[in-house]
């Protein structure tokens, strides 16, 4: 027996490379063969297509979830790596088919690892991790779900008890819903306790449940949820990756036409991640140095704003109270023209409501989140911000009248909200005429 390989029953890792824990973890799986939260794939002349790789992270999606190693043969159990160069392209063809081949769109983790060979040779491989999802999603072959260590195709019963378990589960506010791979430790004790006051008795954990910031899954295992992660947790992008707000402000009244040197139209851009208030604050502070400041001489200089910031405090605020977090791959968007600011919140939105009720009704799509936003104290200094409110949202639904009263008074245009494809809701602020810089 050739002394470099591994031995499968003590498991000793050859001498010339280093495995790190997880990644031994991840070796001893697929010496053990594939089950059903695991699968393997070459990488290469063999495949896997487009299609298959599609159809078999849809069929751990649409079970209890699993992990895809690219970069192994799934009979022989040997690591036969993905070449250096090609690292970066089947990462990327693994997040196109995860929104492009599967439908509705997929979040799925890729991580790169160097694992030994039988010669104890490190080659790379690439892990994927796909979370139990509670949609039903389908992929080019069809409706597959993972049984035993394979996919099968669903039958039209099991397909139809899986829509009606995955429709109860949704029954579930999604801000509710327990987010996988989540637990206790991953909430902040320090942006927990913001939330106790003097009569709060509970400890850590009956707090978190009692607030709603965690819960039990289906399978009676506590994590946090989504209300949990966004304001609990100190990079809620870690779990939802498209929980931040994409800011960028623009030299002109418009975005310049295609092939244009971004860096001549733009004059600031930033993604804002962390904890809601934190975002909410930074989005204020990106606005404040990048509006314009006129002035005027009355017994000294005043100067004058281009935007009311407390309006666009309220605008913020419920840009991303009220968003729709089951939408994979959006995100808020903020994008500051020279005589606008326009605000971009996914979703449709709740109930009967409309672009033209705003400021009269109310409805919440994420209860949970707007009861610890309305706990949650506003974070200091936000500059020009006049509010003489203490906590991120008002109980009393006053955000929209708000805005659009306090916009019209600077600038002498009402704010107009707008649904331009029923899959967002845009904010249109007019800037006041404070001339130039």
């Amino acid at each position: 027996m050739d002394s470099r390989r591994p031995n499968p029953n003590t498991r000793a890792w050859p001498p010339r490379c280093s495995v790190v824990v997880s990644a031994a973890n991840l070796l001893e799986r697929i010496v053990a063969g594939e089950d059903p939260s695991l699968e393997c794939k070459e990488v290469g002349s063999r495949g896997p297509g487009r299609d298959q790789l599609a159809d078999e992270l849809a069929a751990f999606a649409n079970g209890r979830g699993g992990t895809l190693v690219l970069g192994a043969d799934d009979e022989s159990r040997e690591i036969l790596g993905v070449p250096l160069e090609k690292l970066d392209s089947v990462e990327r063809t693994v997040t196109k088919v995860c929104t492009d081949w599967i439908d509705p769109p997929l979040d799925a983790t890729t991580k790169k690892l160097s694992l030994p060979d039988s010669a104890g040779i490190c080659r790379w491989v690439v892990r994927v991790d796909v979370e139990r999802s509670l949609s039903v999603h389908r992929s080019p072959g069809g409706y597959f779900r993972r049984l035993g260590s394979s996919k099968r195709k669903m039958a039209q019963d099991q397909l139809g008890r899986l829509f009606e378990q995955r429709s109860r589960d949704r029954l579930i506010r999604f801000d509710a819903t327990v987010v996988p791979g989540t637990d206790l430790s991953h909430l902040d004790t320090g942006l927990l306790e913001r939330f106790r006051t003097d009569r709060t008795l509970d400890s850590g954990r009956m707090l978190a449940l009692k607030l709603g910031m965690a819960g039990e899954d289906d399978f009676g295992r506590v994590g946090l949820t989504v209300a949990g992660v966004l304001m609990g947790t100190v990079q809620p992008e870690r779990w939802l990756r498209h929980a931040f707000i994409q800011a960028v402000a623009y030299r002109g009244d418009r975005i310049s036409p295609a092939g244009t040197d971004e860096t001549h139209y733009q004059i600031d851009a930033e993604d804002i991640f962390g904890p809601l208030d934190i975002q909410v604050a930074e989005a204020c502070r990106f606005v404040a140095r990048n509006q314009r400041v006129g002035a005027r001489k009355v017994l000294g200089r005043t100067d004058c704003p281009q935007y009311d910031m407390t309006a666009v405090f309220e605008a913020l605020v419920n840009a991303v109270a009220h968003r729709d977090y089951s939408m994979l791959g959006s995100k808020v968007r903020m994008r500051m023209f020279s005589n606008r600011l326009e605000l971009y919140s996914p979703g449709e939105l709740v109930s009967t409501m409309t672009p033209g009720t705003l400021a009269n009704l109310q409805a919440t799509r994420n209860a949970v989140l707007t009861s610890l936003m309305a706990r949650c104290r506003v974070p200091e200094p936000i500059p020009w911000l006049q509010s003489t409110r203490t906590t991120l949202m008002d109980r009393r639904g006053e955000g929209v009248p708000l805005i659009l009263e306090l916009s019209e008074a600077i600038s002498g245009q009402r704010p107009v909200y707008e649904s331009p494809d029923e899959s967002e809701l845009r904010l249109t602020v007019f800037g006041a005429d404070v001339g130039t810089y």
